[in-house]
Order: C-alpha cells, then structure tokens, then sequence
C-alpha cells in the first residue's frame, strides 16, 4: 500500500481520491488490476468518520471505483463547510449603534446553512457577539 495521508475530513475529499488514485497508479500495477486495488484499498486511506462510513456500506454495493469515489465525495462534502461556518459565525459582531433586533436578524441569515445540531455553538456564538450594551440587558432579562 502507498503512503497516502488518511483522510479525516479536514482535507478536501477530492484532493484525497486524486492522491489515492495517484498513489496507486504509481505502483507497478497492470491495468486490470488498477480498479481492483483503486476499490479493495481505498478504507486503508481513511480515518475517523470517514471510516466509519466506509465500514458501514453493503457489501459489494460498489460496482466501480468512480461510483465509490462520487458517494465518497457526496457523503463528505459538507464536513469542511460545516467547519468553516461554525468559525464564521464566532466572527460576527454587533455593531455599537446596531439595536439588538437588527443584529438579531442580520445574525440569523448566517445559521441558515448549518446542520440542526449546531445549536448549541450558535447560541454561544450569538451572545459572544453581542455588544457590551445589549450583553448588560440581557443579563438583566435572565
């Protein structure tokens, strides 16, 4: 097996097939075997969640590698832009003169690509962005 770095959802999938693929074109391999190892192998390059997916698929429900590649690519696609929004939403602040309902609202628009469970981080991230005067009112509210 080819030393490729594993993937654990930090690297964007496509640049981990095209590695792999890389990787094991690389050998001396003939062209009938390419595809075979490209399928047989591919778990070996994974870790963490992506792993667990791998495991978790039929058996022999890949006909190809490019049809294990593309459901790789699908399954996977939202786990840097998940990661990337959640440190998004810690940025946005409430301008000194904004009222609490326009950073409400202007603070709303941001969540809406976010996986359901990501409320708790939201929350936080809300009140971390309030200014120090609406941080005191809602203080007093509690």
């Amino acid at each position: 097996m080819p030393d490729v770095t594993k993937y654990n959802s930090t690297r964007i999938n496509n640049e981990h097939i095209t590695a792999y693929t890389c990787a094991i074109k690389g050998n001396d391999l003939k062209d009938d075997e390419i595809e075979s190892v490209l399928l047989k192998k591919f778990g070996e390059t994974l870790s963490k969640g992506a792993m667990m997916w791998y495991h978790n698929l039929p058996s022999n429900s890949m006909d190809s590698f490019t049809m294990l590649a593309d459901s790789f690519v699908k399954a996977h696609a939202g786990a840097i832009k998940v990661d990337t929004r959640m440190f998004d939403i810690f940025k946005i602040k409430q301008r000194e003169n904004e009222m609490l309902r326009e950073f409400v609202s202007r603070f709303q628009m941001e969540p809406m690509e976010l996986p359901p469970d990501s409320n708790d981080w939201a929350v936080q991230a809300f009140t971390q962005g309030l200014n120090e005067q609406s941080l005191i009112a809602s203080k007093k509210l509690k």
